[in-house]
């Protein structure tokens, strides 16, 4: 909302219309009457989703249908944010917008259904996946990090995950791009460049100026409800397809860190 200049915004959040209930969607739909819908509403506690997978399928899955289904009625497009999690981390280089899904969580699954939903009932729309999501607004690993390096010397950050951070500012201009564009199907979209989430601690502690030690663990040391892809690099083809370009992570967390303190 902060990043689109130029159009008329309506912003629609939970209060305003769950997306589970589809006649709720629909008046919300029919009193905006959009060119474009963006949806980047879902359950995003990736954890939470192994134990609430009923919660989680209403709301990524069937919540993007009932969604689908009213841009269509309305004649809107529509662009869908998915994720890297639709993938199993098996392979050892970036992923493209036709390789297989194979998601390894309940989360990963609930989005690869509803892209497959979706492509479905709404051939016309564009699902944008990222991965590694930081911002100012919400909890996210850079803020995390720094709330520890306060308090602690020392910090165990796993190495041998794999992925693309990328700054919601930067998502949010690609989207713009991308719906001013009537981009369609499949497009990857993260800042450049790759790392370990070990690899994004030690970048935030050093710009940070902090001197907290941050030492590499494995995944095994550290195990979580929900498997995580070893490898989830996303690659950029499709997005430079549309001519939009992202600028690398560091500078992005250069970027957070000046929005954070300021």
């Amino acid at each position: 909302m902060r990043e689109w200049n130029g159009d008329e915004l309506t912003g629609i959040g939970s209060r305003d219309a769950d997306i589970r209930d589809v006649s709720q969607v629909s008046r919300a739909v029919e009193r905006a009457q959009p060119d474009c819908i963006v949806l980047s509403a879902a359950y995003t506690d990736v954890d939470g989703c192994e134990s609430q997978q009923d919660r989680a399928f209403s709301v990524n899955r069937d919540g993007a249908v009932n969604v689908a289904l009213a841009a269509k009625q309305a004649g809107s497009k529509l662009l869908f944010l998915s994720s890297d999690y639709v993938f199993d981390g098996t392979k050892r280089s970036p992923y493209e917008i036709g390789d297989p899904r194979n998601p390894q969580s309940v989360y990963g699954r609930s989005k690869a259904e509803a892209e497959l939903r979706l492509l479905e009932s709404l051939p016309g729309c564009c699902i944008a996946r990222t991965s590694w999501l930081f911002g100012i607004g919400g909890k996210c690993f850079p803020d995390t990090i720094l709330k520890l390096a306060g308090t602690r010397p020392a910090l165990d950050v796993v190495d041998d995950q794999r992925g693309c951070p990328t700054y919601t500012v930067d998502l949010a201009r690609a989207i713009v791009q991308l719906c001013r564009n009537h981009a369609h199907g499949i497009v990857h979209v993260t800042n450049s460049g790759h790392c370990s989430w070990f690899d994004f601690a030690r970048e935030i502690v050093g710009q940070a100026g902090l001197a907290t030690e941050v030492r590499p663990i494995t995944t095994q040391q550290m195990p979580r409800p929900a498997r995580r892809p070893e490898y989830s690099v996303l690659s950029p083809a499709s997005l430079h397809g549309w001519r939009i370009e992202m600028p690398s992570w560091q500078d992005a967390l250069r970027r957070y860190l000046q929005e954070r303190n300021a």
